[in-house]
């Protein structure tokens, strides 16, 4: 059984932090709404209680019943989980008469501890929270200052319960805390003592086994989009039934230059048994004209069901979808107040299980996509496909920004193959998170030799990202620049100006649309 550190989220903006922290320690974790922890689950050896924006002394507060946890865990609480241990057991908390936010200068009062021990006498640590801790439960005692705030860390008294409690104001999981790495590992290692044993490898034989008992001689049907998310996840399920997995690629007329071609090479040295369609016209046609990006949506999604289920319909006996779905769709689907954005429609075929009468399977659903490329490669994935940049569900349909139609789509495809290909040539693809050409609805006076022309402008953006869910443009040489607007406006008629995205995610987003 794999050993679990449950996160409790009350709605940080870090809490995925502390996830992907913990699990670049080879320990499994989970993130679990505040009011859903989980009762009776041998495999959590210990707690995380996260960030939020709200305040203890809020009558909004957020609230959860100590009980299940302290005395049964370990537990390591952040920022309003360490100020709200305190206001529960008998602590004094207050509004701070200023905000602390920013960097802070730890000095750790108790050098043998478990959890600081190792660390800097002073260590730099980032402070995010509008209240403070003036007094202490009985049971606890201070472990660490600031120069501002005498209460930064603090912990249960030797014997005061059967498990220890250690307390932060400061967030450990984020970059500013040079220190953190090394106190979540030592929670890990000295508080905890989990075995640290969650590696790719160990995802792999897990998940593999998993299947094989939940599947057994099941025939499973699988939509794929040459992403590397639906790419391991068919490649694990091909691991545990074989040929009992049959997989549908279709072209919507929305890919990338000659990708479905690209795409199905791939995949046949693969052994996947996988069959291409190609619907482009059929897409294309319903699109003709619609500019609204919902819209475009909710038509992909509608002409996708259609053909898709025209095509299962071919194949007698299906049980189960399966599905790319991984852990930032999962947990944007169950965050603390319900989702905490509209999940755009192409994360996953809405209603498509309905539509089949399937069961879902989603054997990385636990997982961020940098674990999955990990895992692909573990299991000898060609670094093409692993390393392959994410590209939406609704592809070039909100890359052509306004309404859409075939000759656009095309503008598009040469510009972003152009694009593309140079990053490749010029040793950059791998070196960035995502890139893509945007086809944009403004048209623009040019000179071309001795003529005018009224023509379509191309956005370039390119982005470096751990997990998509922030995002920093990428800083492009000029020169390589000046080579692909060259020859974008060269090679590409109807197109006479390019121009580079330079906003970070947030606030804008990766994709336009």
């Amino acid at each position: 059984m794999t050993e679990k550190i449950l996160i409790l989220d009350f709605g940080s903006q870090y809490t995925q932090l502390i996830a992907r922290r913990l699990r670049e320690l080879h320990v499994f974790c989970e993130i679990v709404p505040f009011n859903k922890f989980p009762k009776d689950d041998p495999s959590i050896k210990g707690v995380v209680l996260s960030g939020s924006p709200f305040s203890v002394l809020e009558e909004k507060a957020l609230q959860i019943d100590l009980t299940e946890i302290i005395d049964h865990y370990p537990v390591l609480a952040v920022c309003y989980g360490a100020q709200y241990i305190a206001h529960k057991m008998g602590g004094k908390v207050a509004r701070s008469e200023h905000r602390e936010y920013g960097k802070a200068m730890l000095q750790a009062e108790a050098a043998t501890d478990k959890l600081l021990g190792g660390l800097e006498s002073v260590s730099q640590v980032w402070m995010s929270h509008g209240d403070t801790i003036l007094e202490l439960p009985e049971t606890f005692e201070i472990i660490a200052h600031t120069e501002d705030i005498p209460v930064a860390a603090y912990k249960s008294k030797d014997g005061a319960f059967t498990h220890p409690i250690y307390c932060l104001q400061f967030h450990p999981e984020v970059y500013h805390s040079l220190c953190g790495k090394d106190i979540l590992s030592n929670f890990i290692h000295k508080v905890v003592k989990c075995k640290a044993d969650w590696t790719p490898a160990h995802f792999v034989e897990d998940t593999v086994a998993s299947l094989k008992a939940k599947l057994g001689n099941d025939k499973v049907l699988m939509g794929l989009s040459g992403g590397v998310d639906s790419t391991i996840a068919a490649t694990l399920i091909h691991k545990a039934i074989g040929d009992n997995l049959y997989c549908i690629f279709l072209d919507n007329g929305l890919l990338r230059k000659d990708e479905f071609e690209q795409v199905l090479d791939s995949y046949e040295h693969m052994g996947l048994n996988i069959k291409g369609v190609r619907a482009g016209k059929q897409f294309l046609s319903e699109l003709e004209g619609v500019s609204d990006p919902e819209a475009k949506r909710k038509i992909i999604g509608r002409v996708f069901i259609e053909v898709f289920e025209a095509e299962a319909k071919k194949i007698e006996g299906v049980k189960w979808l399966g599905q790319g779905t991984i852990y930032p769709d999962v947990i944007e689907s169950v965050s603390v107040h319900g989702p905490s954005v509209t999940i755009k429609s192409h994360h996953n075929v809405g209603g498509l299980p309905d539509k089949l009468d399937l069961k879902i399977i989603e054997p990385l659903r636990m997982l961020f996509k940098d674990e999955v490329r990990r895992v692909g490669t573990q299991m000898g994935v060609n670094d093409e496909l692993v390393g392959r940049h994410p590209f939406p569900g609704p592809g070039l349909a909100i890359r052509v920004l306004g309404a859409i139609s075939e000759d656009k789509v095309k503008l598009c495809q040469e510009a972003d193959a152009i694009f593309i290909n140079n990053l490749r040539k010029h040793g950059l693809y791998d070196k960035v998170w995502q890139a893509g050409a945007i086809l944009l609805p403004v048209q623009s006076v040019g000179v071309m030799g001795d003529e005018r022309t009224y023509e379509f402008t191309i956005a370039l953006r390119c982005v470096n990202s751990v997990d998509g869910m922030t995002a920093e443009w990428s800083n492009l040489p000029y020169d390589f620049l000046a080579t692909v607007s060259s020859e974008i406006i060269n090679q590409v008629k109807g197109i006479n100006r390019v121009v580079y995205d330079i906003s970070t995610k947030p606030p804008a987003t990766i994709e336009w649309e």
